[in-house]
């Protein structure tokens, strides 16, 4: 979902390659041991990686062949199966992921394992630049197959971001940590502000915290779907969470601390969800059963996210980091199989933005083919009819696109082309 993150040996780019190597001592004074660990735990954040573009593919697929059955936000409980409720819940977290890790990965690209820490502040902006381009030019048409109406997604919101934290880069890591914290926990409060699209304030507010249009006429539409503010600040606590993910700290000690922000993260959702405080716009109620209960419960907004949404997003995220890590790498606890499929997740994880983009218009050219040969039936729609097939299609697409996925991987990690490193 993002170009983040992407493995190169230049140094302007964010990667596992290069974490391995700046964290890599000269070979005669490091035990293979230690080589053994760093890998792992930059592996990891590859496998959470792979594994929310995985979730992600399918929350596409849906989008595809599904729309018929609209989604809103938050969802229409009396409207929404089991399937499309648990589908979308598991797309939530595709975005907290990956815009913390990408503050995760500017920190590890400003503090090597060797010489002095370097400035980030480059790189944020040149990347940053880059997403906002992509969004506008090549990954909007993809969406409809034409130009009528600019949306700014996540990969808008990312580059955003990314430009956010070049500019705080070098406030103190206490300071940007009661910045991010502030706006993560503190943009609820911020709700009931608003403003009319004749106002002074409506294009900036709708920039930061209200998703709606920029332009709502004309022959090209602007709206924006992902509101910048409360991303911003999860950048900014994913930077100062960096030295978490430092070849100084062991392996237990990394992993106490993320079960700790993990535990910390769902202990506060509890609080704070359970007896419906702060954090959600849409207070939850008991159904008739605990299943309707718990889909109330966990019914939460993504648009802006509500700091409910951002507490099991990201404490979910702590969690798997851990688990992947343990269980999921060479250098973890952990048996062959679970080895091959953290291996195939990191390969997905290695090199997402090409994913996204590979994807995407692959789901373009497959629906457009689908409504050529079988017509629309629902509506102006091509849709399936059940989200069996909806799974069915994400799998195959899985099986298929791995293995472009792992050439350009393999192909990315050897090329001294420039232009390669920003896939």
């Amino acid at each position: 979902m993002s170009s983040n993150i992407s493995r190169s040996k230049n140094s302007s780019n964010i990667n596992t390659d290069q974490a391995l190597s700046a964290n890599k001592m000269d070979k005669e004074s490091t035990p293979a041991i230690s080589h053994s660990r760093i890998k792992s735990r930059i592996n990891s954040i590859d496998m959470m990686r792979g594994a929310v573009m995985l979730i992600m593919l399918l929350d596409h697929v849906r989008e595809r062949f599904f729309l018929h059955m609209q989604v809103s936000d938050p969802m229409d409980l009396t409207t929404t199966s089991w399937g499309l409720f648990l589908s979308r819940f598991a797309a939530h977290f595709c975005a907290p992921v990956f815009v913390f890790l990408t503050g995760v990965s500017a920190w590890l690209y400003a503090n090597r394992g060797h010489g002095q820490p370097r400035s980030a502040r480059a790189f944020l902006i040149k990347r940053g630049l880059f997403l906002i381009a992509l969004e506008m030019l090549v990954i909007n048409i993809s969406w409809m197959g034409n130009y009528h109406t600019l949306w700014l997604q996540v990969i808008w919101v990312i580059g955003l971001s990314m430009l956010t934290l070049a500019a705080l880069i070098n406030l103190p890591r206490p300071w940007m940590a009661v910045l991010g914290l502030a706006i993560v926990f503190g943009h609820n409060l911020l709700t009931p502000i608003g403003f009319q699209p004749n106002e002074w304030a409506y294009g900036l507010w709708t920039i930061l915290h209200d998703r709606g249009y920029l332009v709502s006429e004309g022959a090209l539409k602007i709206k924006v779907s992902y509101p910048a503010l409360p991303w911003m600040g999860v950048i900014l606590l994913g930077y100062v969470a960096g030295p978490i993910f430092s070849d100084k700290l062991d392996a237990s000690a990394r992993q106490q601390k993320l079960l700790l922000l993990g535990v910390s993260c769902f202990a506060l959702f509890v609080l704070l969800r359970g007896v419906n405080i702060y954090g959600e716009t849409l207070p939850w109620q008991a159904g008739a059963h605990l299943g309707e209960t718990l889909m109330s419960i966990f019914n939460l907004t993504k648009y802006p996210p509500s700091l409910s949404f951002l507490l099991v997003t990201l404490g979910g995220m702590f969690f798997c980091l851990v688990a992947f890590e343990r269980h999921f790498t060479s250098a973890g606890e952990t048996d062959g199989r679970l080895a091959r499929v953290g291996h195939g997740l990191s390969v997905f994880g290695s090199v997402p933005m090409f994913f996204y983009i590979l994807h995407l218009y692959v789901l373009l050219l497959l629906y457009t083919l689908a409504k050529l040969t079988f017509g629309a039936n629902h509506g102006e729609l091509f849709g399936v009819n059940s989200m069996g097939w909806i799974g069915l299609i994400a799998g195959v697409l899985i099986i298929v696109l791995y293995y472009p996925v792992k050439q350009f991987s393999e192909y990315k990690k050897h090329s001294t082309q420039a232009w390669i490193k920003y896939l």
